[in-house]
């Protein structure tokens, strides 16, 4: 019994030593207090009510993005139904076989035709400035710049029209290059959806667009969407069976949803197509029993 009350002494300052060694290694935290951060490691203080948020990323609903594969090899006619324009694959390039119709100056009454020559002229790829693929026709009679859009091309340079002195003829490439009425006619459906989810991606762009401007800004990009109706409406109403199947309003609304992704510092390259699974091999029929 004498043992036992000698070893309590021992016993309690041990305890006490231990107290004070885990008080060493982590201070007493109070209910409701910040925690204490690990030895070595930086304090992080916490969120200060009222502070602004990270700015929210740009985003626009997802569009196909066109290529030059889009329309390589068809043949493509200004509203459907005027010339005649194929794009080809020239070594590491392209190159676009032209047709135009127009009329003889100055009465423009008498219908006549210029070609851009039995070859197909190279043109020069000059990036993506407004989304989609741009290229120059480097032809002196008449350069063209154009944009490739799904199944057509938009010609947005010259500005007017081109008068080939050496055929008297005045022609007019601006415009929409596409197909004709019996070929988006199968098309139609497939159309009628890409121009609702291209009209989707405008607004949602303009409205991005304009929550990041300033308020100057703001009043130049509402004066924009306005006037683009207007645009569309003027460069379409000449387009072949355009009231009935709307294929120059689908693609120049793509167009210009392409341009705020690119405004928008969104990526406007179209992606590779997937490679499809190789099929599993058949298997082997089974060997014939041997009949009795």
């Amino acid at each position: 019994m004498r043992k036992v009350t000698r070893l309590l002494p021992v016993l309690a300052a041990s305890a006490v030593l231990a107290l004070c060694g885990r008080a060493g290694a982590q201070p007493l935290q109070l209910p409701g207090a910040q925690p204490f951060n690990a030895p070595g490691t930086q304090q992080v203080l916490p969120p200060t009510p009222g502070a602004p948020a990270a700015p929210r990323q740009p985003s626009m609903p997802a569009i196909k993005v066109p290529a030059e594969q889009d329309i390589l090899g068809k043949a493509l006619h200004r509203n459907g139904n005027h010339g005649s324009a194929t794009l080809t694959k020239l070594g590491t390039g392209y190159g676009l076989k032209l047709d135009l119709d127009g009329f003889q100056p100055p009465n423009l009454t008498e219908p006549c035709a210029v070609s851009f020559g039995e070859a197909p002229v190279p043109v020069t790829a000059l990036g993506r400035p407004a989304g989609v693929p741009r290229y120059r026709l480097e032809a002196p009679i008449c350069p063209i710049v154009f944009d490739i859009l799904d199944g057509a091309f938009l010609v947005v340079e010259p500005n007017e029209h081109c008068v080939v002195q050496a055929a008297q003829c005045r022609i007019d490439p601006r415009g929409l290059w596409g197909a004709d009425a019996r070929t988006i006619a199968a098309q139609a459906k497939e159309i009628e959806r890409a121009r609702g989810a291209a009209e989707r991606a405008v607004r949602e762009g303009y409205r991005t667009l304009t929550a990041k401007a300033n308020a100057v800004d703001q009043r130049g990009i509402a004066r924009e969407q306005a006037g683009f109706s207007g645009e569309r409406e003027t460069t379409c109403r000449d387009y072949q069976r355009e009231a009935q199947y709307g294929f120059c309003t689908a693609r120049l609304t793509e167009a210009r949803a392409a341009d705020l992704r690119a405004r928008l510092g969104l990526d406007t390259t179209p992606k590779p197509a997937s490679k499809p699974k190789p099929r599993p091999p058949k298997p082997a029929p089974l060997p014939l029993a041997p009949s009795e």
